[in-house]
């Protein structure tokens, strides 16, 4: 039974006997994507902003071997502190919650958990998708499978702009997954508003989002929706700018033979490094603006 394996905090419990709409957010982005004390001072930030728009935050993670949705401050402060913490993805569960270890939910494990809890909108930073090179390494992020199968839609600033992001819309569009434009018709990527790709369908507004995910799953189509939703402009970084740095980054890793998992933490690292920090201010933004529109979506679908 799913249920044993679950535990809410008193505010989640209380929204879902209240019926009120609720976020989901990931943990991955506290233990493994941001320097301390940032990272946790952003969690608490963009569940304040999720509160202040209507809906309730549940924030996911494994702790002691428990699915726990939603948390408290001093278990995000747990996650934003400790060593300890494992990155999560669907591979991962049954490892972690079998021998009761912590992990900080992807974005492909934040997607199986909110299904759990009945939860149907995921606010993130970006999602992930087909690495450079991956037609030799076949290095494909799990949450492009997750969109593909599980109920749930990710509001996110498209895809990071380390992946390849041509390939991964490929892989969406093989899988039946519909990419919507928040008010863009062009895909954001991460840490800009623009990329030389398309959206498949723009929406302007929370209610024509929620209106066309809730026809999805009316017509038994499973599988994800992605909401891509561009950084604020006054936060977005210059596109051949990053374009410059992401390269740089790419090679380093390539250069220290660093692969799998350890990849996307390696390229973070480095570009914020890259761009003196401009990066961690723009990440933080894009969250932050996500959670926003995120909370709007899930205040909509109630409706």
């Amino acid at each position: 039974m799913i249920a044993n394996w679950l535990e809410y905090s008193a505010e989640v419990q209380e929204a879902k006997k209240a019926n009120k709409p609720i976020v989901a957010l990931e943990s991955t982005i506290i233990s493994h994507g941001m320097p301390y004390p940032q990272n946790v001072e952003t969690a608490r930030e963009v569940e304040e902003i999720i509160r202040k728009n209507g809906a309730v935050p549940a924030t996911i993670a494994i702790l002691d071997g428990k699915i726990k949705i939603g948390l408290s401050d001093e278990e995000l402060e747990f996650l934003g502190t400790s060593k300890d913490i494992e990155k999560a993805s669907r591979r991962d569960l049954p490892y972690l919650v079998a021998n009761k270890k912590h992990g900080a939910t992807t974005v492909a494990a934040t997607m199986i958990c909110a299904q759990y809890a009945g939860i149907e909108v995921f606010a993130t930073g970006g999602i992930g998708g087909v690495h450079r090179g991956a037609e030799t390494t076949m290095d494909i992020s799990a949450d492009l499978q997750e969109l593909a199968q599980t109920n749930v839609a990710v509001v996110c600033a498209g895809a990071k702009s380390i992946l390849d992001i041509g390939l991964t819309l490929e892989y969406l569009e093989t899988h039946g997954v519909p990419v919507l434009g928040f008010e863009t018709d062009s895909l954001p990527a991460f840490y800009t508003r623009t990329s030389p790709f398309s959206v498949n369908y723009r929406v302007d507004t929370a209610e024509e989002a929620a209106a066309m995910i809730r026809t999805k799953w009316e017509l038994g189509l499973n599988g994800g929706v992605v909401v891509a939703n561009p950084i604020p402009e006054a936060d977005a970084l210059e596109e051949a700018f990053i374009t410059n740095v992401i390269e740089t980054a790419l090679n380093e890793a390539a250069e220290n033979n660093i692969a799998g998992k350890k990849v996307t933490p390696f390229l973070l690292g480095k570009v914020k490094e890259l761009t003196e920090g401009k990066s961690l201010t723009a990440n933080i933004a894009l969250v932050k603006h996500n959670a926003e529109v995120g909370s709007k979506i899930a205040v909509s679908l109630k409706k």
